[in-house]
C-alpha cells in the first residue's frame, strides 16, 4: 500500500469539495501550459519540414541567389537581379571538374489547366540536370532531354500533387496541359517528395524564357561531387563569378547556411511564442493566490479549529501551499496532455513534436507558479491567531 502523506490528503479533500472553483483556478495554467507546448511543437513541426526539405535536396547542394548589397531592401533584390546564363559559363569553365551537374532555375507562379480542370502551381524552368539536382525521381514517363533543352521543347514533368489535381487515376502521359496561351505535352511524372516540390511543373528552362518572356535566372544551383567540400567550393564559385560581378551583385549559400539561418529565425520565435504564451501561466498563478485567499478567509474558523487541536502553524501554511502546488501541477498535467492532443491533430499536416525541453519547462513553471503565487496565501492562513479565528464568522 502506497503511503500518502496526511497533508496532501487534507489537501485533495478540501478542494474536492470546489471542484468547480478548483477547476476554474486550474484554468489558467492549463491554458498557459497548452500554448506553451502546442506553440513549441508547431514551430518544430515547420522546422523539421525545412529540415526535410533541404535533407531531400542533399547536403552537398549549393545556390547562387540574387545579391543583397549593404543598406539594400531586401524585396528590391530581384529587381536588380543579373544573374545570367554567361555566369553558368564561368561555373563550368573555373570548377566544372569539381561539380556534377550545374542548372539555371526560373520560377514563377501559373495556374496549369487540363480540359475543365485547373491548378495553381509553380512552374520551374531548368535545364536537363535539375532532375538529379533537385533529387526527383520518376514515377511514370521519362524527364525531359538536353534535346528538349536545346530545341525549346514544350514538354511538362509534372509532380505527383499536379497529377492529381489535373488528371485523378487518368495517365496524363501524352496529354497536353495549358499555361496560359501555351500548351504542353506530359512526358513524365514524379514521384512524391514532400513539402513543395509536389506542386511545380518542370520545364526547360530556355522553353519558360520564350513563353512567358522571362529574362532573368531566379537563381542558380550547383551539385557538387562526392567527396567534394561545400564550403572550399562555394569560395571558388565566388571568386569564378567576380569575374563578371560585383561582390553585391551575387550571394553564394550551401545548404548548411540557409538552414542555420532559418534554424536561427525560428529559435528566436519559438522563444517569444514560449514567452507569450508564458504571461498566460503568471496570469494563472495571480489566480491561483487570489483564489486561496479566499479560501483562507472562507476557512478561517477551520484554522483556528486545527489550531486549538494541536496544528502548528507550519502544518496550516504546508497544507495551503500544498493545495496551491496541486492545482499547479494538475492544471499543467492537463494542459500538457491538451497540448499532445493538438500536437498530434496537427502532425497530419506538418510534422510536429514536442521537444523534451518545452515539457521540462511548461511543468516546471507551472510548480513554479504554484510555489510562488500558493506561499503568501500559505502563510497568511499560518498566522490566524487560534482564539480570533474561532470567533471568526
Amino acid at each position: 500500500m502506497i503511503y500518502v502523506p496526511e497533508t496532501i490528503k487534507s489537501a485533495f479533500s478540501a478542494l474536492a469539495l470546489n471542484k468547480i472553483r478548483t477547476f476554474l483556478t486550474m484554468l489558467g495554467v492549463i491554458i498557459g501550459v497548452f500554448s506553451v507546448v502546442s506553440l513549441v511543437a508547431v514551430v518544430q513541426g515547420f522546422e523539421n519540414y525545412i529540415t526535410d526539405q533541404f535533407d531531400a535536396l542533399g547536403s552537398n547542394l549549393i545556390l547562387v541567389t540574387p545579391g543583397i548589397g549593404e543598406g539594400q531592401d531586401p524585396s528590391r533584390a530581384f529587381m536588380g537581379n543579373k544573374l545570367s546564363l554567361k555566369n553558368i559559363d564561368a561555373i563550368n569553365l573555373y570548377v566544372g571538374d569539381k561539380i556534377s551537374a550545374v542548372t539555371p532555375s526560373v520560377r514563377i507562379a501559373k495556374t496549369a489547366e487540363y480540359k475543365t480542370k485547373t491548378y495553381a502551381s509553380t512552374v520551374v524552368g531548368g535545364t536537363y540536370q535539375s532532375y538529379s539536382i533537385y533529387g526527383l525521381e520518376t514515377e511514370s514517363g521519362t524527364y525531359y532531354t538536353k534535346s528538349d533543352d536545346s530545341k525549346k521543347a514544350n514538354v511538362a514533368f509534372i509532380s505527383s500533387d499536379v497529377k492529381k489535381e489535373l488528371f485523378g487515376d487518368r495517365n496524363p502521359l501524352g496529354e497536353k496541359i495549358k499555361i496560359e496561351n501555351t500548351s504542353f505535352e506530359v512526358v513524365g511524372v514524379a514521384k512524391p517528395k514532400g513539402g513543395t516540390f509536389d506542386d511545380r511543373i518542370f520545364i526547360p528552362d530556355t522553353t519558360l524564357k520564350t513563353a512567358f518572356n522571362v529574362e532573368v535566372l531566379s537563381s542558380i544551383a550547383v551539385k557538387a561531387k562526392e567527396g567534394q567540400d561545400p564550403e572550399e567550393l562555394m569560395r571558388e564559385i565566388k571568386v569564378a563569378l567576380l569575374k563578371d560581378m560585383r561582390v553585391d551583385d551575387f550571394s553564394v549559400v550551401t545548404q548548411k547556411d540557409v538552414l542555420s539561418s532559418i534554424d536561427q529565425i525560428l529559435g528566436v520565435l519559438s522563444s517569444a511564442l514560449a514567452a507569450v504564451a508564458g504571461i498566460s501561466l503568471l496570469v494563472g498563478g495571480i489566480g491561483i493566490m487570489n483564489i486561496m485567499l479566499v479560501s483562507v478567509t472562507e476557512r478561517t474558523q477551520e484554522i483556528g479549529l486545527r489550531k486549538a487541536l494541536g496544528a502548528t502553524s507550519k502544518n496550516i501554511g504546508r497544507q495551503f501551499l500544498t493545495e496551491a502546488v496541486v492545482i499547479s501541477i494538475g492544471g499543467g498535467v492537463v494542459g500538457l496532455l491538451l497540448g499532445y492532443l493538438a500536437t498530434l491533430a496537427v502532425s497530419s499536416f506538418i510534422r510536429a513534436t514536442i521537444p523534451w525541453w518545452a515539457v521540462v519547462l511548461a511543468m516546471g513553471f507551472s510548480i513554479f507558479v504554484g510555489i510562488v503565487f500558493g506561499t503568501y496565501p500559505a502563510l497568511s492562513a499560518g498566522k490566524k491567531d487560534p482564539i480570533e479565528a474561532l470567533r471568526f464568522e
